[in-house]
């Protein structure tokens, strides 16, 4: 007597990578799905014996596509491949850390295609021997249920979409992180970007300031010579230049004056730029610290995943020795039934002689 048991989607290869789709305007240039890498991931099907190939970037799956046998994965460069999905009429197209990285996942692209091929060669063949077998098969014996068996397998069930909710409970949390993880890695990003211009117009305002302190030197110089000037002018009275000589040198001592002042002002503004410089690197540290405590709590989250995977794999193991144990005890009680009814048949016989 055989118990049907749910097969679930299992994954088979995992591999990093930066996820890219094809422009569909263009159908040349090259759209990124994702801000950073990602697992791409092989999944196996033994419900449906197929194939897949799953990517989730934070809540939302960037690549959800089915291996089929005419699909061919395409090395373009070193670290670069690609394939196309003709039911999401698309094409996807992988960047990875490493050469060897990119072979490995061009191997099990071969690999699990040609298990998609030998599956569906398999699919199509069981699906003409069942045609045969529908034309002469008998009809199937009645199914006896013992209470005591029956009983245990629904509790066994009930636990199992247990610790399939707990574990969907898991996986949100996760995904909520990696959200969480997304937008400060965007904060820190804008902070870092935005640092490092203020660092360059700090670098920049700090040679211009040195060469503003040099020419402001010059000048001052250059005003007091002048003022020694006028005041020897104006002691000498008419054995000096001319009154317009005077006008000019008083003029010049003026635009001086005026240009020390433009200079203080942009000395002053770059102070203060310079001031917004820390505040900024203040809030990069602050955005760096939120990142790791994020990076700890993704830690956290994956090791509890880990966990529960592991309770589950217990748990469908020890299920599975229960479905054994039902099944012993079945055939144990069809042992006993079948003899009860010979010792039956037998008394009746005694009691008609």
């Amino acid at each position: 007597m055989d118990f049907p048991f749910k097969n679930r989607e299992q994954p088979i290869f995992s591999a990093r990578a930066h996820v890219f789709q094809i422009d569909p305007a263009t159908k040349r240039n090259w759209i990124p799905a994702s801000k950073h890498a990602v697992t791409v991931s092989f999944f196996y099907d033994a419900n449906r014996n197929v194939y897949r190939i799953i990517s989730v970037g934070g809540t939302k799956a960037i690549i959800n596509c089915t291996v089929t046998p005419s699909m061919t994965f395409t090395k373009t460069s070193q670290k670069f491949g690609q394939w196309a999905d003709s039911r999401a009429n698309t094409v996807y197209g992988l960047g990875f850390a490493t050469e060897q990285q990119l072979h490995q996942f061009s191997e099990k692209f071969k690999e699990v295609k040609d298990a998609a091929r030998l599956a569906r060669e398999k699919s199509q063949d069981k699906e003409l021997a069942n045609t045969a077998l529908t034309i002469a098969a008998p009809q199937s014996p009645p199914v006896m249920c013992v209470n005591g068996p029956e009983d245990k397998l629904f509790r066994s069930q009930s636990a199992d979409i247990t610790l399939s909710s707990e574990k969907e409970r898991i996986k949100k949390m996760l995904s909520e992180g990696s959200i969480c993880e997304m937008n400060l890695e965007a904060e820190l990003f804008t902070l870092q970007d935005s640092n490092s211009k203020l660092v360059a117009a700090l670098h920049e305002a700090n040679a211009n300031v040195e060469q503003w302190k040099k020419q402001l030197a010059a000048y001052q110089g250059e005003t007091e010579r002048l003022r020694e000037q006028v005041a020897e002018l104006e002691a000498h009275g008419g054995q000096g230049p001319s009154d317009l000589l005077k006008d000019e040198l008083t003029q010049s001592l003026e635009e001086l004056e005026a240009l020390l002042k433009a200079k203080d002002e942009e000395i002053h503004i770059l102070q203060s730029k310079k001031a917004e410089y820390h505040d900024m690197e203040h809030d990069r540290d602050e955005a760096i610290h939120r990142l790791r405590e994020m990076e700890m709590r993704s830690s956290d989250l994956e090791r509890r995943i880990q966990n529960t995977e592991q309770n589950l794999s217990n748990s469908l193991e020890e299920r599975d020795r229960m479905d054994a144990e039902i099944q012993r005890a079945i055939e144990i009680l069809d042992i006993k039934i079948f003899d009860l009814n010979d010792l039956r048949q037998s008394l009746v016989k005694l009691i008609d002689k």
